[in-house]
């Protein structure tokens, strides 16, 4: 019975890939999804309740490929080569599917509120592969490089896109490029968080109405 149910969401999502490497996301409808996929309605709500659900089990799909692959655990490499070599196997993954990604990313630029629904699925992604690198993900600061890491990877998938070569000699190079500049901003980042001020804790509400302390007098 779980095999069944993995083969119809993978069916789902192989089906909904497929016409979005046709057509743009707005124009895709749950019925449609559904009669490529040969599965019905019913069926098919069981596991996505929205067209958008299925860009979020794409990409958490494309997490699990990505990480299947192992963490890098070469004790000489640096973490940029960590990171670049997570990244460059995100790359790999979804390279099958790059008319569907590049559908995607054209609906982005349209359409803000889609994109910032993108973002958020981005940002999530990118805590995961920071993980598999040996980077810390967690609290603000790792939010934040996760948020980076984002927005950088989308700028070297605008190469990845146009890149023919089986190899992927201009994404390696861009995304190392990339890695660099980001190394700098990291720096600079870590040394301001260094030498920040320390914020002091706020009082509570009580000790912000309790009245000073009675002066004491010396006793004889």
């Amino acid at each position: 019975m779980a095999e069944n149910s993995a083969n119809n969401r993978d069916k789902i999502l192989e089906a909904f890939l497929s016409l979005l490497a046709e057509t743009s996301f707005e124009k895709i409808g749950l019925a449609a999804v559904a009669g490529k996929a040969g599965v019905s309605l019913a069926e098919m709500r069981k596991y996505f309740g929205s067209t958008f659900d299925m860009v979020a089990g794409f990409v958490r799909a494309t997490d699990e490929k990505v990480l299947a692959g192992g963490d890098v655990d070469d004790a000489q490499a640096t973490t940029r080569d960590r990171l670049f070599d997570v990244l460059m196997r995100r790359f790999e993954v979804l390279t099958p599917n790059r008319a569907a990604v590049r559908s995607l990313a054209c609906t982005a630029r349209r359409n803000p509120r889609f994109a910032l629904g993108m973002n958020k699925l981005a940002v999530r992604s990118q805590q995961w592969m920071m993980s598999a690198a040996g980077l810390d993900s967690s609290g603000l600061k790792g939010g934040m490089r996760a948020q980076a890491l984002a927005v950088m990877f989308a700028r070297v998938m605008r190469v990845w896109l146009d890149d023919e070569d089986p190899g992927l000699a201009r994404t390696m190079a861009e995304l190392d490029r990339e890695l660099a500049a980001g190394a700098r901003l990291a720096t600079l980042f870590d040394d301001l968080c260094r030498f920040a001020p320390r914020c002091r804790p706020r009082r509570t509400r009580e000790a912000r109405h309790r009245p000073p302390p009675e002066p004491q007098t010396m006793q004889a």
